[in-house]
Protein backbone atom coordinates (compact mmCIF):
# COMPACT_ATOMS: atom_id res chain seq x y z
CA UNK A 1 0.00 0.00 0.00
CA UNK A 2 1.26 3.49 -0.86
CA UNK A 3 0.67 6.54 1.26
CA UNK A 4 0.79 10.05 -0.19
CA UNK A 5 1.47 13.25 1.71
CA UNK A 6 -1.23 15.66 0.67
CA UNK A 7 -0.18 19.27 1.13
CA UNK A 8 -3.25 21.55 1.29
CA UNK A 9 -3.21 24.65 -0.88
CA UNK A 10 -2.73 27.82 1.14
CA UNK A 11 -4.82 30.73 -0.15
CA UNK A 12 -2.51 33.56 -1.19
CA UNK A 13 -3.07 37.28 -1.73
CA UNK A 14 -1.00 39.96 -3.40
CA UNK A 15 -1.71 43.50 -2.18
CA UNK A 16 -0.58 46.38 -4.38
CA UNK A 17 -0.71 49.85 -2.85
CA UNK A 18 -0.97 53.34 -4.26
CA UNK A 19 1.90 55.61 -5.26
CA UNK A 20 1.29 57.39 -8.55
CA UNK A 21 3.42 56.76 -11.62
CA UNK A 22 6.31 55.80 -9.36
CA UNK A 23 4.16 53.19 -7.64
CA UNK A 24 2.91 51.51 -10.81
CA UNK A 25 6.39 51.29 -12.33
CA UNK A 26 8.19 50.24 -9.14
CA UNK A 27 5.65 47.51 -8.37
CA UNK A 28 5.93 46.18 -11.92
CA UNK A 29 9.73 46.18 -11.64
CA UNK A 30 9.66 44.30 -8.33
CA UNK A 31 7.23 41.65 -9.59
CA UNK A 32 9.10 41.16 -12.88
CA UNK A 33 12.45 41.03 -11.10
CA UNK A 34 11.19 38.39 -8.66
CA UNK A 35 9.89 36.31 -11.55
CA UNK A 36 13.39 36.31 -12.97
CA UNK A 37 14.48 34.82 -9.64
CA UNK A 38 11.84 32.11 -9.79
CA UNK A 39 9.28 33.75 -7.49
CA UNK A 40 6.00 34.56 -9.24
CA UNK A 41 3.73 36.74 -7.11
CA UNK A 42 1.32 36.71 -10.03
CA UNK A 43 0.15 33.25 -9.01
CA UNK A 44 -1.75 34.82 -6.09
CA UNK A 45 -5.31 33.57 -5.64
CA UNK A 46 -6.45 37.13 -4.95
CA UNK A 47 -4.98 40.37 -6.27
CA UNK A 48 -5.93 43.62 -4.52
CA UNK A 49 -5.14 46.93 -6.21
CA UNK A 50 -5.48 50.43 -4.83
CA UNK A 51 -4.78 53.49 -7.00
CA UNK A 52 -1.42 52.76 -8.67
CA UNK A 53 -1.86 49.17 -7.53
CA UNK A 54 -5.06 48.89 -9.55
CA UNK A 55 -3.00 49.39 -12.71
CA UNK A 56 -0.21 47.01 -11.73
CA UNK A 57 -2.71 44.51 -10.39
CA UNK A 58 -4.62 44.52 -13.66
CA UNK A 59 -1.43 44.01 -15.65
CA UNK A 60 -0.49 41.05 -13.45
CA UNK A 61 -3.97 39.52 -13.36
CA UNK A 62 -4.34 39.71 -17.14
CA UNK A 63 -0.93 38.15 -17.78
CA UNK A 64 0.61 41.22 -19.42
CA UNK A 65 4.30 41.54 -20.21
CA UNK A 66 5.18 44.00 -17.43
CA UNK A 67 8.28 45.44 -19.05
CA UNK A 68 6.46 46.07 -22.31
CA UNK A 69 3.43 47.49 -20.50
CA UNK A 70 5.51 50.05 -18.61
CA UNK A 71 7.26 51.09 -21.83
CA UNK A 72 3.84 51.53 -23.47
CA UNK A 73 2.61 53.71 -20.60
CA UNK A 74 5.77 55.82 -20.72
CA UNK A 75 5.41 56.36 -24.46
CA UNK A 76 1.75 57.33 -24.11
CA UNK A 77 2.20 59.86 -21.29
CA UNK A 78 1.66 63.57 -21.92
CA UNK A 79 4.78 65.65 -21.41
CA UNK A 80 3.33 67.38 -18.37
CA UNK A 81 0.95 66.47 -15.55
CA UNK A 82 -1.91 68.50 -16.87
CA UNK A 83 -3.40 68.09 -20.28
CA UNK A 84 -3.98 71.56 -21.63
CA UNK A 85 -1.37 72.99 -19.24
CA UNK A 86 -3.27 72.41 -16.00
CA UNK A 87 -1.24 72.34 -12.80
CA UNK A 88 -1.70 70.70 -9.43
CA UNK A 89 -2.22 73.01 -6.46
CA UNK A 90 -0.19 71.04 -3.90
CA UNK A 91 -1.22 73.37 -1.06
CA UNK A 92 -4.86 72.51 -1.73
CA UNK A 93 -4.02 68.81 -1.96
CA UNK A 94 -2.18 68.82 1.38
CA UNK A 95 -4.93 70.82 3.10
CA UNK A 96 -7.58 68.44 1.83
CA UNK A 97 -5.74 65.26 2.83
CA UNK A 98 -5.16 66.67 6.32
CA UNK A 99 -8.86 65.91 6.89
CA UNK A 100 -8.03 62.19 6.81
CA UNK A 101 -5.99 62.60 10.00
CA UNK A 102 -8.67 64.40 11.98
CA UNK A 103 -9.16 62.00 14.90
CA UNK A 104 -12.30 63.83 16.02
CA UNK A 105 -14.15 62.45 12.98
CA UNK A 106 -15.19 58.91 12.11
CA UNK A 107 -13.19 57.46 9.17
CA UNK A 108 -16.21 57.46 6.82
CA UNK A 109 -16.94 61.11 7.68
CA UNK A 110 -13.33 62.04 6.97
CA UNK A 111 -13.61 60.42 3.55
CA UNK A 112 -16.94 62.13 2.90
CA UNK A 113 -15.51 65.55 3.70
CA UNK A 114 -12.50 64.99 1.48
CA UNK A 115 -14.84 63.78 -1.26
CA UNK A 116 -16.94 66.93 -0.95
CA UNK A 117 -13.80 69.04 -1.30
CA UNK A 118 -12.85 67.07 -4.40
CA UNK A 119 -16.31 67.56 -5.92
CA UNK A 120 -16.09 71.32 -5.39
CA UNK A 121 -12.47 71.74 -6.51
CA UNK A 122 -11.45 73.38 -9.77
CA UNK A 123 -8.40 71.25 -10.53
CA UNK A 124 -7.53 72.57 -14.00
CA UNK A 125 -6.79 68.97 -15.01
CA UNK A 126 -9.17 66.75 -16.95
CA UNK A 127 -9.55 62.98 -16.95
CA UNK A 128 -7.34 62.69 -20.04
CA UNK A 129 -4.40 61.23 -18.16
CA UNK A 130 -6.55 58.66 -16.37
CA UNK A 131 -8.18 57.71 -19.66
CA UNK A 132 -4.76 57.06 -21.18
CA UNK A 133 -3.99 54.56 -18.41
CA UNK A 134 -6.88 52.45 -19.66
CA UNK A 135 -6.08 53.02 -23.32
CA UNK A 136 -2.58 51.63 -22.94
CA UNK A 137 -3.55 48.49 -21.06
CA UNK A 138 -2.73 45.39 -23.16
CA UNK A 139 -6.01 43.78 -21.99
CA UNK A 140 -9.10 45.85 -21.25
CA UNK A 141 -11.50 43.17 -20.03
CA UNK A 142 -11.84 41.84 -16.48
CA UNK A 143 -9.81 38.65 -16.05
CA UNK A 144 -11.29 35.41 -14.73
CA UNK A 145 -8.93 35.77 -11.77
CA UNK A 146 -10.05 37.35 -8.48
CA UNK A 147 -9.04 40.99 -8.98
CA UNK A 148 -10.28 43.60 -6.50
CA UNK A 149 -10.01 47.34 -7.26
CA UNK A 150 -10.79 49.95 -4.62
CA UNK A 151 -12.49 53.36 -4.76
CA UNK A 152 -14.44 55.72 -2.51
CA UNK A 153 -17.83 57.34 -3.18
CA UNK A 154 -17.07 61.08 -3.16
CA UNK A 155 -20.51 62.06 -1.87
CA UNK A 156 -20.95 59.55 0.95
CA UNK A 157 -17.41 58.44 1.82
CA UNK A 158 -18.53 54.84 1.28
CA UNK A 159 -15.72 52.40 0.48
CA UNK A 160 -16.29 50.52 -2.77
CA UNK A 161 -14.60 47.39 -4.10
CA UNK A 162 -14.95 46.78 -7.83
CA UNK A 163 -14.69 43.22 -9.14
CA UNK A 164 -15.68 41.42 -12.33
CA UNK A 165 -19.18 40.81 -10.96
CA UNK A 166 -19.73 44.55 -10.36
CA UNK A 167 -20.54 45.08 -14.05
CA UNK A 168 -18.30 48.16 -14.25
CA UNK A 169 -15.90 48.46 -17.22
CA UNK A 170 -12.35 47.66 -16.10
CA UNK A 171 -11.02 50.96 -17.44
CA UNK A 172 -13.52 52.94 -15.34
CA UNK A 173 -12.77 50.91 -12.23
CA UNK A 174 -9.06 51.68 -12.61
CA UNK A 175 -9.72 55.36 -13.35
CA UNK A 176 -11.84 55.72 -10.20
CA UNK A 177 -9.19 54.04 -8.06
CA UNK A 178 -6.50 56.37 -9.44
CA UNK A 179 -8.60 59.54 -9.14
CA UNK A 180 -6.54 61.48 -6.59
CA UNK A 181 -8.76 64.11 -4.89
CA UNK A 182 -7.87 67.72 -5.72
CA UNK A 183 -5.73 66.48 -8.63
CA UNK A 184 -8.40 64.94 -10.87
CA UNK A 185 -12.17 65.56 -10.92
CA UNK A 186 -14.08 62.60 -9.40
CA UNK A 187 -14.96 59.90 -11.94
CA UNK A 188 -18.63 59.21 -12.69
CA UNK A 189 -19.81 55.60 -12.75
CA UNK A 190 -23.52 54.74 -13.00
CA UNK A 191 -24.59 58.19 -11.86
CA UNK A 192 -22.26 58.38 -8.84
CA UNK A 193 -18.82 59.95 -8.56
CA UNK A 194 -15.74 58.30 -7.12
CA UNK A 195 -12.25 59.14 -5.92
CA UNK A 196 -9.03 57.26 -5.21
CA UNK A 197 -9.30 54.09 -3.12
CA UNK A 198 -6.21 55.33 -1.27
CA UNK A 199 -8.46 57.79 0.55
CA UNK A 200 -9.43 54.88 2.81
CA UNK A 201 -5.98 53.26 2.98
CA UNK A 202 -2.87 53.30 0.81
CA UNK A 203 -3.07 49.49 0.60
CA UNK A 204 -6.51 48.31 1.85
CA UNK A 205 -4.68 45.15 2.88
CA UNK A 206 -7.58 43.98 5.05
CA UNK A 207 -9.28 42.85 1.82
CA UNK A 208 -6.84 39.93 1.99
CA UNK A 209 -8.81 38.53 4.94
CA UNK A 210 -9.09 34.76 4.60
CA UNK A 211 -5.72 34.42 2.88
CA UNK A 212 -3.00 32.48 4.65
CA UNK A 213 -0.10 33.90 2.66
CA UNK A 214 0.00 37.65 2.02
CA UNK A 215 2.59 39.82 0.29
CA UNK A 216 2.12 43.59 0.29
CA UNK A 217 3.88 46.03 -2.03
CA UNK A 218 3.64 49.48 -0.47
CA UNK A 219 5.20 52.23 -2.63
CA UNK A 220 4.41 55.00 -0.12
CA UNK A 221 5.60 53.15 3.00
CA UNK A 222 8.14 55.92 3.69
CA UNK A 223 5.38 58.56 3.61
CA UNK A 224 2.48 56.93 5.47
CA UNK A 225 1.84 55.93 9.12
CA UNK A 226 2.69 52.29 9.95
CA UNK A 227 -0.28 51.83 12.25
CA UNK A 228 -2.85 51.55 9.44
CA UNK A 229 -1.16 48.69 7.62
CA UNK A 230 -0.28 46.92 10.86
CA UNK A 231 -3.92 47.02 11.94
CA UNK A 232 -5.08 45.72 8.54
CA UNK A 233 -2.60 42.83 8.55
CA UNK A 234 -3.52 41.99 12.14
CA UNK A 235 -7.12 41.63 11.02
CA UNK A 236 -6.07 39.37 8.12
CA UNK A 237 -4.07 37.15 10.46
CA UNK A 238 -2.15 35.36 7.69
CA UNK A 239 0.21 32.55 8.68
CA UNK A 240 2.90 34.00 6.41
CA UNK A 241 3.15 37.65 5.39
CA UNK A 242 5.76 40.01 3.96
CA UNK A 243 5.69 43.75 3.31
CA UNK A 244 7.85 45.20 0.56
CA UNK A 245 8.65 48.91 0.84
CA UNK A 246 10.88 50.94 -1.48
CA UNK A 247 14.55 50.81 -0.51
CA UNK A 248 16.67 53.96 -0.22
CA UNK A 249 17.67 53.87 -3.88
CA UNK A 250 14.02 53.65 -4.98
CA UNK A 251 12.98 56.45 -2.63
CA UNK A 252 15.65 58.67 -4.12
CA UNK A 253 14.32 57.91 -7.60
CA UNK A 254 10.74 58.69 -6.55
CA UNK A 255 11.64 62.15 -5.25
CA UNK A 256 8.80 64.30 -3.97
CA UNK A 257 6.52 64.04 -7.01
CA UNK A 258 5.38 60.44 -7.46
CA UNK A 259 2.97 61.55 -10.20
CA UNK A 260 5.75 62.73 -12.53
CA UNK A 261 5.41 61.13 -15.99
CA UNK A 262 9.20 61.01 -16.16
CA UNK A 263 9.31 58.26 -13.52
CA UNK A 264 8.01 55.34 -15.58
CA UNK A 265 11.39 53.95 -16.62
CA UNK A 266 13.61 54.93 -13.64
CA UNK A 267 11.07 53.70 -11.05
CA UNK A 268 10.65 50.43 -12.97
CA UNK A 269 14.43 49.94 -12.98
CA UNK A 270 14.56 50.73 -9.25
CA UNK A 271 12.00 47.98 -8.58
CA UNK A 272 13.88 45.56 -10.81
CA UNK A 273 17.11 46.21 -8.92
CA UNK A 274 15.47 45.89 -5.51
CA UNK A 275 13.90 42.53 -6.43
CA UNK A 276 17.32 40.88 -6.46
CA UNK A 277 17.70 41.62 -2.72
CA UNK A 278 14.19 40.40 -1.91
CA UNK A 279 14.35 37.00 -3.56
CA UNK A 280 15.69 34.86 -0.73
CA UNK A 281 13.51 36.13 2.15
CA UNK A 282 10.43 36.08 -0.09
CA UNK A 283 11.00 32.60 -1.43
CA UNK A 284 10.25 31.00 1.92
CA UNK A 285 7.20 33.21 2.53
CA UNK A 286 5.62 32.73 -0.88
CA UNK A 287 6.46 29.09 -1.58
CA UNK A 288 6.87 27.79 1.98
Amino acid sequence: MQFWNIIPHMISALVLGGGGVAGVAWEAGVVHGLRQKGIDLGTADRIIGTSAGSVTGTLIATGADLEEAIARQAAGEPARHGDGGGKVDMDAVMAAFAVLYDESLEPKERRRRLGQMALAAQTGITHERLRKLGEHLPVREWPDRELLITAVDAETGEFVVWRRESGVPLELAIASSCCVPMVFPPIEINGRRYVDGGVRSSTNADLAEGAEVVVVLEPLAHMTPRATLEKELSRVGAARQYVIAPDEAAIEVFGTDVLSPHLWEPAYQAGLAQAAKLAEPLREVWTG
